[in-house]
């Protein structure tokens, strides 16, 4: 007769012995003392601070800035403003350059890495030498090149080049365009806008979850864009058209009226595009590689012109490949507008992380809110580009 093992009557070393209950409890004591090592640096910090005449605290964010930020499209705001103010109008220019800079960055980057793999040997090559010359050269040195072609280039303001309509006007100042003047209704027609984008994509999920059904194919694009112009056109209408725009005109040395980017916000956001369009040519042309090359003579066999199979056999499928790597570019993309400084394009580490921490002298806490930023920031990058990847991968029916 076998006899069992006898059970302890200890809890907690059942628990020890327990597979999941001890993992759970290794991953408690790890992040006790991962805390406690942060709240050891931290108090160290406070302490050495003291040392030297200076309190650890965020008071300063409500001084007065005391300096101009040039180029504010979103908020208002001048050299009176506080410290705060000043954060969040770098944090906006930050996420203006990103946000454009992902879209141009991603498009030229599709552009040039199809190029690669053309049988034209000259589209080819010109692609090929571009993606080398650029991306072996630092990215600053693109920064500095390009800022300097824009400012030397274009004229003065009295010179400007008028690109349309007497409203559109090119200068080494900036590129000034009117600006919208949103009068009494304007709000409704904007809330009529979100109710079109959602609609569009209520529509787009019962056509294809039909389709996915029956088989039927409804025209979602058409529809779609129907929906977007029409609803939000019979409210502007409807309301009286409650715009109006304010037309940039030359008084004295420059443009009053309007609104103006400025030279330091195109020379970064096309070094950082062109720049971060190289490495996806790369990732693109792996993508399309990685897709067998019998997917390619399936669909010529089908008749399908090669534009038509590398829209709609070879790019989705080689999406699942180049999604992942791209969002690291997104990143780097992000991260490195922190360059900005270089040509004075007042961002986020050129406000907060530069002027405002040479003035109030608080070094370890503006570099901190700094650091946080861009941490949520590339988390925010990377948990929407998980859900595309996850919403594009290859499901079992």
């Amino acid at each position: 007769m076998i006899e069992s093992a006898p059970s302890t009557s200890n809890p907690l070393l059942r628990l020890w012995r327990n597979k999941e209950s001890r993992g759970v409890i290794i991953q408690i004591f790890t992040m006790v003392l991962v805390f406690a090592l942060l709240a050891a640096i931290a108090r160290n910090v406070v302490i050495n601070l003291e040392a030297v005449g200076k309190q650890f605290s965020f008071g300063f964010l409500l001084w007065p800035a005391a300096y101009d930020i040039g180029f504010s499209p979103f908020l208002e705001y001048t050299n009176k403003s506080s410290h705060l103010r000043a954060a969040v109008v770098g944090l906006l220019n930050t996420l203006l350059v990103a946000f454009w800079g992902c879209i141009l960055a991603t498009m030229v980057g599709f552009v040039l890495g199809i190029m690669r793999l053309s049988s034209n040997w000259l589209v080819s090559k010109i692609s090929y030498v571009y993606v080398e010359f650029m991306r072996n050269v630092p990215i600053l040195i693109h920064i500095l090149a390009i800022y300097s072609l824009v400012v030397t280039l274009l004229p003065p303001a009295k010179q400007a080049i008028n690109v349309g309509a007497d409203s559109f006007f090119l200068s080494n100042r900036g590129f000034y365009v009117p600006s919208p003047i949103f009068e009494d209704g304007a709000g409704f027609v904007g809330i009529v806008i979100l109710i079109s984008i959602a609609l569009v994509f209520a529509f787009t999920h019962w056509a294809q979850r039909t389709q996915d059904q029956t088989g039927k194919i409804y025209p979602v694009l058409w529809i779609s864009i129907g929906i977007l112009i029409a609803l939000p056109g019979i409210a502007f209408l409807a309301m009286g058209m409650p715009l109006s725009w304010d037309i940039p005109a030359l008084k004295g040395f420059n443009f009053q009226g309007g609104m103006a980017i400025k030279p330091e916000f195109l020379a970064l956001w096309l070094a950082l595009s062109l720049y971060t369009a190289c490495f996806i040519a790369e990732i693109v042309r792996a993508g399309i590689l990685a897709v067998s090359h019998g997917q390619t003579e399936a669909a010529f066999a089908l008749g399908l012109r090669p534009n038509r199979t590398l829209q709609l056999i070879i790019i989705p499928q080689a999406l699942r490949v180049i999604i992942p790597p791209l969002c690291s570019q997104y990143l780097n993309l992000t991260k490195n507008s922190s360059l900005a400084i270089a040509i004075g394009y007042m961002d986020i580490t050129a406000t907060l992380g530069g002027i405002s921490l040479m003035q109030t002298g608080k070094e370890m806490e503006t570099m901190l809110i700094v650091m946080g930023v861009y941490l949520v920031i590339s988390l925010l990058i990377s948990a929407f580009m998980n859900w595309f990847n996850h919403r594009i991968k290859l499901t079992e029916r």
